[in-house]
């Protein structure tokens, strides 16, 4: 059973990857085409000026280097791997390239963070992979080597600064650290954008404007704030995980929006996530109850008694 300190910590993270799930359905029926580039620097660049907005704060210090390489890490060289990939995989393989990032999250963790790393996390790691194959993946995908790689190092990217960003951003507001990164990572798109991908030739209609700041306010803004926030207050393997609900949305739109037919094969593979991400979820409940637990005696050593136990639980 969940732990009451977990459900509303898990249930607003979760939030983040289901919205992520309709990145796909808004990009492909309400914004302008073939301008990816375009696309991601719109998302994060609007998205940090409003957060920088609210928050009121800039880096300091040693932040302003370490705000520009998680920018880099979970925004812009995401979103480049990202538009590689897609442009050389059918979406299914891509997706199920991708998949491998809570694995990779999971193991970064349990070196950079000493979080626990237990063979059900990797037998999670492998059943996430494999459910998200049968959510997504056609009988006739297709491998583009470059574009293997590129949902590798998109995968790799991100993976990497989810866990600096849970080592660094201790004593950082989540407001605060999520438009730090969505600003410099959107301002390191800006001149890749411009040299790489013309400019829309096409006038921006209503439709396009609303889808725009669909996904700027709600699909980024909203999105990498829940995200960021659950890595701050979660064992760095549950976000993770929780990430594989994005396809798991985006089949639901395609069912329930676009009249896709559902498989068994699907199925399976939406059970196979959903499993994934239980257990993931039921060990990091374990390591709550852990440190919750209240030994003989008070002060200084049942602080250290109680974080070791997490520490060895998480």
């Amino acid at each position: 059973m969940l732990s009451n300190r977990l459900v509303l910590p898990v249930a607003l993270t979760a939030l983040a990857p289901m919205l992520w799930g309709t990145t796909y359905w808004t990009t492909t029926r309400l914004l302008l085409p073939d301008h990816p580039l375009t696309t991601a620097t719109l998302r994060a660049l609007p998205a940090g000026l409003i957060l920088l907005a609210i928050g009121h704060r800039l880096p300091r210090g040693d932040w302003w280097w370490r705000a520009a390489l998680l920018g880099a890490l979970n925004i812009a060289v995401f979103f480049i791997c990202l538009f590689v990939a897609a442009g050389r995989l059918p979406g299914g393989v891509a997706a199920v390239v991708g998949g491998i990032q809570p694995l990779l999250v999971a193991v970064l963790a349990s070196v950079v963070l000493a979080e626990r790393l237990t063979g059900a996390v990797i037998v999670a790691g492998l059943a996430g992979v494999a459910g998200v194959a049968l959510l997504v993946t056609q009988a006739r995908s297709a491998l583009d080597p470059v574009g293997v790689v590129a949902a590798l190092l998109g995968a790799a990217s991100m993976a990497t600064g989810t866990v600096l960003t849970r080592r660094w951003g201790k004593d950082v507001p989540p407001l605060v650290l999520t438009s730090w990164q969505l600003l410099l990572g959107g301002l390191l798109l800006v001149p890749i954008t411009l040299v790489v991908e013309p400019l829309p030739a096409a006038r921006f209609s209503p439709t396009a404007v609303a889808g725009y700041a669909y996904l700027a306010l709600l699909g980024t803004a909203v999105a990498y704030l829940l995200w960021f926030r659950g890595i701050a207050r979660l064992p760095t393997r549950v976000p993770a995980f929780l990430g594989l609900l994005s396809p798991v949305v985006a089949l639901t739109i395609g069912v329930t929006m676009a009249g896709e037919t559902l498989a068994w094969a699907q199925v399976a593979g939406l059970v196979l996530v959903l499993g994934a991400i239980a257990v993931v979820i039921r060990s990091a409940t374990r390591a709550v109850a852990a440190d919750l637990a209240e030994p003989v005696g008070s002060g200084p050593e049942r602080t250290s008694w109680r974080r070791a136990t997490a520490r060895r639980n998480a």
